[in-house]
């Protein structure tokens, strides 16, 4: 059984959902963001580190998986995401997780079946997997969809005889060991 911690990392809001996955059945433990402010960026980074540090405590995830940085039309904006993505993963890395990363597209393609989904088509989507009462918040679903998509990659994995691989491989970003 793991606990996933799915972080969609953003240095305004900063989306993290929280998913249990046995053999039998993924199940939803919780959900929400955290919200920066507008403050100077050392200190949102900050407010990261320590919420996700916080959530780590409360929910004793196993391992965590986290969107991969994609390029932005705006370099300052592809920057700011990627620091606050470090902030994430140093407080995983903290507490001694693995962290997984995965791209939108992979994620999407894990949960909606389509790469290219929609923001409403992966809410959409988490919300009858994970048989949620209400829509998720996009970041909050987003971040849902980041845990799922590490869990049903973990459990295809598993099932191959192999284990995910943190580096990329030759041919693609998992290869069986």
């Amino acid at each position: 059984m793991d606990i996933v911690l799915g972080i969609d990392p953003g240095s305004r809001i900063t989306g993290y959902g929280i998913v249990k996955s046995s053999q039998a059945a993924i199940s939803y433990l919780g959900s929400g963001c955290i919200n920066t402010g507008s403050g100077p960026l050392y200190q949102r980074l900050m407010i990261i580190f320590q919420a996700v540090g916080t959530l780590i405590e409360q929910f004793q995830p196993t391992v965590m998986a986290i969107e991969e940085t994609f390029l932005a039309k705006n370099v300052q904006s592809t920057v700011k995401l990627a620091e606050a993505r470090g902030a994430a993963m140093v407080a995983g890395a903290k507490a001694g997780l693995k962290v997984y990363e995965y791209t939108p597209m992979q994620i999407k393609q894990a949960v909606v079946g389509y790469g290219a989904a929609q923001k409403n088509q992966v809410q959409y989507m988490v919300r009858q997997i994970l048989k949620l009462s209400g829509t998720p918040q996009t970041d909050a679903a987003d971040a849902l969809a980041c845990a799922l998509c590490h869990a049903y990659t973990a459990k295809v994995t598993t099932a191959m005889g192999g284990e995910i691989s943190l580096a990329p491989s030759v041919h693609g970003r998992y290869r069986r060991r």
